[in-house]
């Protein structure tokens, strides 16, 4: 009792921290964040990420979370914690507190910022792996949306310095001076030493890990989306009510770790391992002896007291047949499922690569067991192709993946059985439902875009999606300073078209008619109120005075708050040119384009506006029809304004 009463204690106060850090200080520090490193790369604004205390709290709240033995891993945060990094040391430190060098505002713009964002998820991923080819693989496959030949480059000079910088305090750390970091080298899951041989019977078995994982895969994806979906309704309830349910899993779970091994037998040690390895107490490693007499150990206290990298070392040790029992392993995959499933979505950072991991080790390796003497392939590579096999059925990645093993096991003869198992299994999920990181976006309400759009867009036209939208609101090129105001207050818009009246069409007899100029952003208006660039009379200005008064770097700067300027009645009555702040080549489309085609190129291009014209130009035709957003080309916002589109698709899948 007093062992339970430590332990829980320990957990409760690391935890404790843990959450107080994330619900107080940084709430986006909460979960993996991969999920907004991808929204963000697809061309979301994600406030509040990448800043400073959320790169501390995601620290120092994943050395808590992770200590207080959690079910949860470090993979994702590192990930985050990569590409904080990268931001601040894109945009020159803080928002408050800013590197001033002229060369280094040049990186100071939406690009760069993603590409070293990138740079950041692939080197998290590599710092947590030791895998610096599959963090660049990770970077294509699944969190970048726009790839080019110069981020490839970028990543793997990212990861490599990453390698080395890692080779360096594992040589120095390799006597014990850091504690457990540095355990296994480079690789952390080393089974180089089993001969892979495999007949057609090894084959069959592959087949059915990688059925299985796919099929356990999309099992897991939706019961964790209910589990999201009721603690997103707990944690509305305030900030009381995010602590108290991290507290509660932390119990359960140290209840549960604490009180489970009492429930299977003692095993005697074998003769071959000295005493000094085998039935231990106080220390990290395997065999522990728990409740069992000198020279024997209890096989589960031995996964569920250890870390989770040694956990799967555990699982994945090859050349041990007899080191743990099926009860054992049928207890810690039923348990890691649940407390997988109810630690993912507390207040900490938690990460999914490691649970999953472990779970499907756990059942990898009892499918070795059942297949018995009917199979060449050792338990422990069972147990690594049932990790894979249920990572790829959550997360339905491939190559990736399969690099990351690769580099993990450091055993090149696993390369076909294991993009067997990928295929398989992320063949089978697909079947279900989508893949963990994008039912996330779903639940966050991130308005991400697929690559390909559905098949019933080709039906409709970007004409009939302005039709459904509410007026269009533009400006003039010589406008008032009053109605610029009114427009910024009453709506939310960030781009807004700007046309001239009474322009001359060229080769006409003086026909006058309206024309587009272009588009003007919600920033570059603010920037104009700030800086009270007003006119007494309507006027084209000169560039050399724009110039005299704006520079790059201020309309470059995102800044969106005007409410603090003061503005007087007689400045409401003055204009404002337009003219020099406006993109004179928007991106536009044909009314009679289908929202398929649209939405390719919006998202190709990395748009953030998209407008209509019409087909037909001339006196007295509006030379704008709409406007599209990212919101408008999402498609379950299509389906709610056009019903009978979801209720076509719904005969379809019927028939």
């Amino acid at each position: 009792m007093m062992g339970l009463i430590v332990l829980t204690g320990a957990n409760f106060l690391l935890t404790l921290s843990a959450t107080v850090l994330v619900v107080f200080f940084a709430p986006t520090a909460a979960g993996p964040g991969i999920p907004e490193i991808k929204a963000y790369l697809n061309g979301i604004d994600t406030p509040n990420m990448y800043g400073a205390s959320t790169l501390f709290v995601k620290i120092i709240g994943s050395i808590g979370a992770v200590s207080a033995g959690l079910d949860l891993g470090k993979e994702g945060p590192l990930v985050h914690i990569g590409s904080c990094i990268a931001s601040l040391l894109g945009q020159g430190g803080t928002d408050k507190h800013r590197v001033k060098w002229r060369w280094y505002r040049i990186m100071n713009n939406d690009r760069d910022r993603r590409d070293l964002i990138t740079c950041g998820a692939s080197s998290g991923v590599c710092a947590a792996f030791r895998s610096p080819v599959g963090g660049v693989l990770f970077a294509l496959e699944e969190v970048a949306t726009w790839w080019r030949s110069a981020i490839l480059w970028r990543t793997f000079f990212s990861t490599a310095v990453v390698v080395v910088v890692l080779r360096a305090f594992i040589e120095f750390c390799s006597s014990g001076k850091c504690g457990l970091f540095g355990n296994g080298g480079l690789i952390m899951f080393d089974v180089s030493n089993v001969t892979v041989h495999y007949n057609m019977m090894d084959i069959l078995g592959v087949a059915l890990i990688g059925l299985i994982g796919g099929v356990l895969g999309s099992l897991y994806n939706y019961a964790l989306h209910k589990v999201l979906r009721l603690y997103s309704l707990i944690n509305e309830r305030g900030k009381l009510a995010k602590i108290l349910l991290s507290l509660t899993v932390s119990i359960f779970t140290s209840v549960c770790l604490y009180g489970l091994p009492f429930l299977v037998g003692c095993t005697k040690c074998d003769p071959s391992i000295s005493k000094f390895e085998c039935s231990t107490t106080g220390r990290t490693g395997n065999y522990k002896r728990f409740n069992c007499p000198k020279g024997y150990y209890n096989d589960l206290a031995s996964l569920l007291f250890s870390t989770n990298d040694d956990a799967v070392r555990n699982i994945f040790s090859t050349n041990t047949p007899g080191e743990f029992h099926s009860v054992s392993l049928v207890i810690y995959f039923v348990l890691y499922c649940i407390l997988g499933l109810f630690t993912f979505g507390i207040a900490v950072p938690s990460g999914l690569f490691l649970p999953i991991i472990l779970i499907g080790s756990a059942y990898g390796r009892l499918l070795g067991i059942a297949m018995g003497s009917y199979t060449k392939i050792d338990r422990g590579l069972y147990a690594v192709l049932g990790a894979a096999s249920l990572m790829a059925g959550s997360m339905r990645m491939t190559v990736s993946l399969c690099v990351i093993f690769l580099e993990l096991t450091n055993n090149l003869l696993l390369l076909p059985v294991t993009m067997l198992v990928l295929l398989i299994a992320k063949s089978v999920g697909d079947c279900f439902n989508p893949s963990i990181y994008e039912i996330i976006l779903e639940l966050k309400g991130l308005p991400f875009l697929d690559a390909n759009p559905e098949p019933w867009m080709r039906n409709i036209s970007v004409a009939e999606l302005a039709d459904v939208k509410p007026p269009l609101i533009s400006l003039r090129g010589l406008e008032k300073v009053s109605r610029i105001v009114d427009i910024l207050r009453n709506t939310t818009h960030n781009g807004f078209p700007v046309i001239d009246d009474d322009v001359t069409v060229p080769s006409s007899e003086g026909t006058k008619a309206r024309e587009l100029h272009g588009l003007i952003l919600r920033a570059h208006l603010v920037a104009v109120l700030k800086k009270k660039w007003f006119l007494n009379q309507p006027r084209k200005t000169e560039e050399w005075e724009v110039r005299q008064r704006f520079s790059w770097v201020e309309l470059a700067e995102r800044d969106l708050d005007f409410e603090q300027v003061a503005i007087s009645k007689n400045e409401m009555e003055m204009y404002v040119d337009l003219h020099p702040f406006t993109n004179k080549t928007p991106y536009t489309v044909v009314e009679d384009m289908s929202v398929a085609k649209a939405m390719v190129l919006f998202r190709q291009v990395a748009l953030r506006h998209l407008l209509i014209v019409p087909k037909y130009q001339g006196a007295g035709i509006y030379p704008v029809i709409g406007i599209l957003t990212r919101q408008d080309l999402r498609a379950h916002n299509i389906q709610t304004v056009f019903p009978h589109i979801a209720k076509t698709k719904g005969r379809e899948k019927q028939k």
